[in-house]
This record gives C-alpha cells, sequence and structure tokens, in this order.
C-alpha cells in the first residue's frame, strides 16, 4: 500500500465506518458488530480482538469502562479499502483528553480490521 493519504470531508466516509462511528458513539454494541466481517480483527490499548464475540465483548467493556464524549473531527482515505477516522474524546479516563485515530481496512464493504492509536 503506497502512502497515497488524502483528507476528506467527513461525508465521504464510507457508509459502513459512519455508521459503525455512530454505534460506537452511542454504545450500541449490536448494531456496531454487525459492520465487521466474521474474520475481523480489532487493536485497541495494545490489545487484539478477533472475531464476532472478542470484537462484541471488547465493545461492550469498553463502552462501560469510563464514562466520554466522542467527537469525530477529521477523516483521511487511504485507498478504496483503507480510512482513518479522527476521534476527540473527553471524559474521566487517565489524561482526560484524547484524538484516538480509527484505522479502518475494509473488505467487501464491512470492516475487516480496526485499530486505534493515539
Amino acid at each position: 500500500m503506497t502512502d497515497n493519504t488524502q483528507a476528506i470531508d467527513l461525508t465521504e466516509l464510507p457508509r459502513t465506518i459512519m455508521e459503525y462511528l455512530t454505534a460506537h458513539r452511542t454504545r450500541d454494541a449490536d448494531a456496531a458488530i454487525t459492520h465487521f466481517t466474521d474474520d475481523a480483527v480489532v487493536i485497541d490499548d495494545g490489545r487484539t480482538y478477533r472475531g464476532p464475540a472478542e470484537i462484541r465483548g471488547w465493545l461492550e467493556r469498553s463502552s462501560g469502562e469510563y464514562t466520554y464524549t466522542i467527537e469525530l473531527i477529521g477523516s483521511e482515505r487511504i485507498d478504496d479499502e483503507h480510512y482513518t477516522a479522527i476521534n476527540h474524546l473527553e471524559g474521566d479516563f487517565p489524561g482526560g483528553v484524547v484524538d484516538l485515530y480509527f484505522r479502518f481496512t475494509l473488505r467487501d464493504g464491512r470492516i475487516a480490521r480496526l485499530v486505534i492509536e493515539a
């Protein structure tokens, strides 16, 4: 993959990413999980979650661990399958404020890989 990263308007993110981000923001694990492939991988906070059961567990734990707000503040397109959504979080987690990069890999219109990093 060559680095042809370009900033894009938030409305240009693929529908599956926008719907996932909405479900993530509203802490709706049932809706969020539908956007992942059956063999999807999520990497967050140094941990790897594979497949629907582990990803659902991660979604449910992460939504209840801290109280926070999340706002989509930027997006980038690398190619037709790779996108980054930049989210600003504020809450009662250590540090209290962070911008997180949600790096998506899509396959057949669904999320095959999601890496979340500061």
